[in-house]
């Protein structure tokens, strides 16, 4: 019977003891991880307001344009502004799309022209056309490292030192380019934002090309260069077999 007793007695203080411990982990997880609980068990159930509409009815959200409103609410409004910012999107691809035929089509028709050049002015000439008057761009210039030529496009001053800071590692600068460089190269200051476009024939580093724009965001180091790329690799075959000649 003693034996019983003490069964029971030490019955009682482990769930005691238990319970005790379960209250102290309890108020140290706090709110925050009951929470979080409910937001997991959510998120592995997603039928649970399914299987319990009521509450859905009684849910209220605080929005900072209309106050109090209803999960359901709250869903419609998501959902437009999901809508929203597809639309957006979209059309920001169909623009960027149209630019990007736009300039398939200008770049064919300057390929076809510069294909057709007898001389190294006539290809200049054609590039600087194509940049200014087609594209709206404010200037081109190109600098030959060991030609000489008598062109007004063709800047006289020693850009060796452009060459080397800008494009020693890399084909192509984009971004805007300190006074002194500019006027190297432009032989005035210029606003906005230029690309450097380092052209080579047959392993020979010939100089580069320097379009500059107004738009100070206009050349940015993030632009896709494959149009560049075909237009970099042709000028300076072209304009290479014509300073040989």
């Amino acid at each position: 019977m003693n034996k019983d007793n003490n069964l029971q007695n030490t019955h009682k203080r482990l769930l005691a003891d238990i319970e005790g411990v379960a209250d102290e982990v309890i108020e140290k997880v706090g709110e925050q991880a009951t929470e979080q609980l409910v937001a997991d068990f959510i998120s592995q159930h997603p039928d649970f307001f399914q299987r319990h509409t009521d509450l859905i009815s009684g849910l209220r959200l605080h929005d900072e344009q209309r106050g109090v409103v209803s999960l359901v609410e709250r869903q419609q409004q998501l959902l437009r502004e999901k809508v929203q910012n597809l639309e957006e999107e979209i059309t920001h691809l169909m623009v960027t799309a149209q630019q990007n035929e736009r300039l398939f089509f200008l770049y064919s028709d300057m390929y076809m022209r510069m294909i057709d050049c007898q001389s190294a002015a006539e290809i200049i000439d054609c590039i600087h056309q194509a940049c200014t008057q087609l594209l709206s761009l404010s200037d081109c210039k190109l600098w030959l490292k060991n030609h000489a030529l008598d062109h007004q496009n063709v800047s006289k001053n020693d850009c060796l030192g452009v060459m080397q800071n800008r494009l020693t590692k890399e084909d192509y600068y984009f971004g805007r380019i300190v006074q002194n460089e500019q006027e190297l190269i432009f032989s005035e200051s210029c606003s906005g934002s230029v690309v450097l476009i380092k052209l080579v024939n047959n392993e020979e580093d010939l100089g580069f090309i320097a379009i500059s724009s107004k738009d100070a965001e206009h050349f940015d180091p993030t632009m896709d260069t494959l149009l560049l790329e075909q237009f970099r690799k042709l000028v300076g075959k072209l304009l290479g077999q014509q300073l040989e000649s």
